[in-house]
This record gives C-alpha cells, structure tokens and sequence, in this order.
C-alpha cells in the first residue's frame, strides 16, 4: 500500500487504465481459484502476470500456462480468455503505445526476473498518475527496459480451426492424462484416425503425440508451480514413473520438474 492509501482505492477495472496519460498503467487485481475472465480485449498492450496462482490463457490460436516465474506479453487488440488455477495475485501492466515499440506483436511468454517482479509489485503501489520527473518515473523505466531485455519462451500451445479437432483439443485439455490413442479419439470426433493425423499436422504444427506431450507440459508447470508434488503431478498425467515423467520435462522445458516448484 502506498503511504496516502491510493491502493485502497485503486481500480480494479481494465477499462479505468487504457488512457491513463502515462507509459505504464499498473492494475493489482486478485481472484479465487477457478475464477473465468470472459473472452476481452484491450486497448493496451498488457502484460499478464501474477505473483502468486497460475493462469491459463487462451486466444483463437493458442493456449498459454502462466506461472509465477513468466507473464504473458499480450499485444493491444487480441481477444484472450484467462482461468484461475490456485488463488491468483494479480499484478498487470498496461503500456502505451510508444512504451511498447520493439516488444512482439505477437503472444509471447516471457521470464520475469526477480529484479522485475518487484519492479512490477512497487509499479502496483505507486499512484496511478505517478510522477514522471521523480523516483516513480524510475521504475516505470526500468520496467520497460527490463521488459525489452527479456527473452521470450516457446511455451504454447497451437489450437486449430477445424470443429472436429477443436473438441478433441479442449477435451485434452481438460484431461491431459487421458490416454486414449489417436484412433481412439478419431472415433469420439467422427473423424479417420488418418483425418485427424493430417489435420493436427496441418493445423497446429505438431502431431497428435507432440501436441498431447506439450499439454501435459504446459498442465504440469502451472500445478508444480501450485505446489503440487511431482510424484502427484506424474501419476495424474499419465505417466508410469516420475523418471519417465521428469525426463519428457527437462527435454521440453529445459529444466527439471522441481525447478517449477515454489521455492521454501
């Protein structure tokens, strides 16, 4: 909270922060678990992070899992849809047009460094019309160039047009321990098993088996990063042992499960 109690009544409306006459707009919002951001958009260009909970986003193209260690740089325009995995401690920039040149015109996930997480949270208690000229005018520059130093992530994942592999898609999500084959799910979609092969390739990028692994990547981050255990998190996924299942997410990921894991 800031000193004269601005945090207290601070907005927690997106629409209250798309013209604010400053380069950085800083909303703090929580939501409970499980919590639906409707499908919107912005004016703005948004980063999308929170300092506790995970959050799933998602646009016509692509789904995101955004724990607390990334954000999610969100250009200004793109409708997107956000759902609450654990308690959510939101902490979300608006930039002006002329403070986001040169970041992606695309979804990108991006690392949020220790520095620029508490850069973020002090951006959250500064008043709204901060003063340029002074120490809060500081922050917001170092927010930005820490923004533009920060390298992006391939942490997505590609959805498709097509109806038939869209059920199949969201049904993954909703389950991605669920280990039915390809066959298996070309029947529940009323699609050849070689239909619904082609059509993962050609529409997402990835075939069948490289689209479920990176669901269950993308599942796995946002739960260890809940705290979940990992021995948990493997069984529930589908996986015979932690070995198999710690071996596929360092080779996705780069690191090992318990590196997602919040710190004690």
């Amino acid at each position: 909270m800031s000193q004269n109690g601005q945090a207290d009544r601070r907005s927690t409306d997106p629409e209250d922060y798309q013209q604010v006459p400053r380069a950085v707009a800083a909303m703090p919002k929580d939501f409970a678990d499980g919590h639906e951001i409707a499908p919107h958009r912005h004016r703005r260009a948004q980063l999308i992070y929170a300092t506790a909970g995970t959050m799933r986003v998602s646009t016509a193209d692509a789904v995101w899992v955004v724990p607390p260690q990334r954000a999610l740089w969100m250009p200004p325009g793109v409708r997107h849809s956000i759902v609450m995995s654990g308690d959510v401690t939101m902490r979300t920039l608006y930039l002006r047009q002329d403070a986001a040149a040169g970041m992606p015109d695309v979804c990108r996930v991006l690392h949020i460094s220790p520095l620029l997480r508490e850069l973020i949270v002090r951006a959250t208690e500064m008043p709204v019309h901060y003063d340029e000229r002074g120490a809060a005018g500081h922050v917001v520059a170092l927010i930005l160039d820490e923004l533009h130093h920060e390298p992006s992530l391939p942490l997505h994942l590609p959805m498709p047009r097509d109806r038939r592999l869209q059920r199949v898609c969201s049904a993954l999500l909703a389950a991605p321990g669920d280990q039915r084959t390809l066959e298996d799910w070309a029947g529940w979609a009323n699609a050849s098993p070689r239909t619904l092969a082609r059509l993962f390739v050609t529409e997402t990028g990835l075939t069948f088996g490289a689209w479920r692994q990176q669901a269950r990547v993308l599942e796995a981050m946002g739960r260890l990063s809940g705290g979940e255990a990992v021995t948990d998190v493997a069984l529930d996924l589908g996986y015979d042992s932690v070995s198999a299942f710690s071996a596929m997410f360092r080779r996705a990921s780069g690191v090992s499960p318990s590196a997602y894991r919040p710190s004690r």
